[in-house]
């Protein structure tokens, strides 16, 4: 393919890229594939002679897109949000025609520099204090491609904090903490680092509205200590996947500062931090809290922040931590600029060497919306997902589990009489059940406490009231028709 080959192309793919998007609207919400569907119609091996690119374009469009489900569809409430946006299309389609490792800043200044810039507008607009700034030169920010890499992050540099303070201790004893809703990736860093994990229980049913608080974690470290065990991370969570919970992170902060000053605080907020854009939500969101005593926070952009897949914002309060646990810098990858210490290297911010151009995303998404157009998506989708809730507290047959979280309502039906709890979650898993077998929308389940429940998250850019009030009736014929059929068969 040579120039005027790609201008020819690339104009093409904008415009299946524009067509798709006009479509979305009209397409189902989950993929209607069988497993190896695409298997059975590839064939078993690459041509032996390369294909002209219409063919290998009109593939795409005919064999992967069919295959797809819609993250950014209008009726997709499943997971978390994901709202791409062209501003990040264009971002990543031109970070990717420059092809650079980026992984120190002779490499290419600009990506360097652009990071740092874009990762302090982003600190502002979310309202972190100053010790969070590229700027300051104390703490900062650094993107990563998810939030589970920056808590494998973050958890590497509290080790390597952990054991230069208590050089004596053995690896075997050091201890991460999660809590019972944390995401998966707090298990799998224990997996990969061969650590133990421990999960301290949180109030599943979320009816208090918050998460781990300061006496389960005090109770918690004296109990391992006393056992000869070393917890040195926590794990706080702002919203956690399951159902929204918010750990209480000043009260934890408090308590690892006064006591256990030694334990790093670690925040998750990957889905609901964006909600710190907005000034109405930074104190249910615990930015005080963060503000005073996080040693590092993630929030993924790529979920409420209107970048496109991957782009997870890491920030520590003191970088030197990052360094000390990360910096491995041979002789080719020295620089004079990197010797002096008179730029940035953020290679020696995470685990990887090299990285992509993200900040190329954030630089257009944030100068295209503002952060105005910013905080305006993000209360969109919680006043969309208010109208949600409203008809599930105001329609009887239905149920709460859990306070909604910002974009994210957990429900369930109830039965028409009287019944038990095991009674009650088979309904609602014969609900989910009918729920998932319609493709023009997607809704995902969880359980807490023992009682199933249906999440409904508010995320794309393209959603509308319109769009939950279809929703709405669709879950509430659904939910008529479950009752029925089961009262009948029971």
């Amino acid at each position: 393919m040579d120039i005027e080959d790609f201008r020819k192309a690339g104009y093409d793919a904008v415009d299946r890229i524009c067509d798709y998007y006009l479509s979305l609207r009209d397409r189902p919400v989950v993929a209607e594939v069988e497993p190896a569907y695409l298997r059975k119609t590839l064939p078993d091996h690459a041509p032996e002679q390369g294909e002209p690119w219409a063919d290998i374009a009109n593939d795409y469009s005919s064999l992967i897109v069919p295959g797809l489900t819609h993250w950014q569809h209008p009726s997709f409430f499943a997971y978390f949000p994901t709202a791409a946006t062209f501003e990040g299309m264009l971002g990543d389609f031109l970070a990717s025609s420059t092809a650079n490792p980026g992984f120190n800043w002779l490499a290419s200044p600009a990506c360097t520099e652009l990071e740092s810039v874009v990762m302090d507008w982003a600190a502002k607009m979310f309202g972190l204090d100053p010790i969070f700034y590229n700027e300051g030169e104390i703490g900062g920010g650094v993107i990563q491609t998810t939030a589970s890499d920056s808590a494998l992050t973050a958890i590497v540099a509290a080790r390597s904090r952990y054991m230069t303070l208590h050089p004596s201790t053995s690896m075997e004893s050091l201890v991460i903490y999660v809590t019972s809703q944390t995401h998966s990736f707090g298990k799998k860093a224990g997996l990969v680092l061969g650590l133990k994990v421990r999960a301290l229980p949180v109030d599943e049913t979320a009816r208090r509205g918050d998460g781990l608080d300061a006496t389960t974690l005090r109770a918690a470290v004296e109990e391992d200590r006393a056992a000869g065990h070393m917890p040195f991370v926590l794990v706080a969570t702002v919203g956690t996947t399951t159902s929204g919970l918010i750990d209480c992170v000043k009260e934890l902060g408090a308590l690892l500062k006064e006591d256990y000053p030694d334990i790093w605080l670690h925040v998750d907020a990957a889905w609901a931090g964006c909600a710190l854009s907005c000034p109405e939500y930074r104190e249910r969101a615990q930015l005080e809290g963060i503000n005073l005593y996080a040693d590092s926070l993630c929030i993924n952009f790529h979920k409420w922040g209107l970048i496109n897949f991957d782009c997870s914002a890491l920030w520590v309060r003191e970088r030197a931590r990052l360094i000390d646990a990360l910096d491995i810098t041979p002789e080719y990858l020295r620089t004079k600029h990197g010797d002096a210490g008179t730029v940035i290297e953020f290679r020696n911010w995470h685990l990887s060497l090299g990285r992509r151009f993200r900040s190329l995303k954030i630089w257009f998404v944030l100068r295209s919306y503002g952060v105005s157009g910013f905080r305006a998506y993000i209360r969109r989708c919680i006043a969309c997902c208010d109208v949600f809730a409203s008809h599930i507290r105001e329609t009887s047959g239905f149920e709460l589990v859990a306070p909604p979280s910002f974009s994210l309502t957990l429900f369930r039906i109830l039965p028409n009489g009287p019944a038990d709890e095991h009674y009650i979650n088979m309904l609602n898993r014969a609900f989910f059940d009918a729920l998932l077998a319609r493709h023009d929308l997607l809704l995902t389940q969880t359980e807490l406490g023992g009682t199933f429940c249906v999440r409904f998250s508010v995320g794309s850019a393209r959603t509308t009231v319109d769009d939950i009030e279809k929703a709405w009736t669709v879950v509430k014929d659904i939910a008529k028709d479950v009752r029925l059929r089961f009262s009948i068969a029971n």
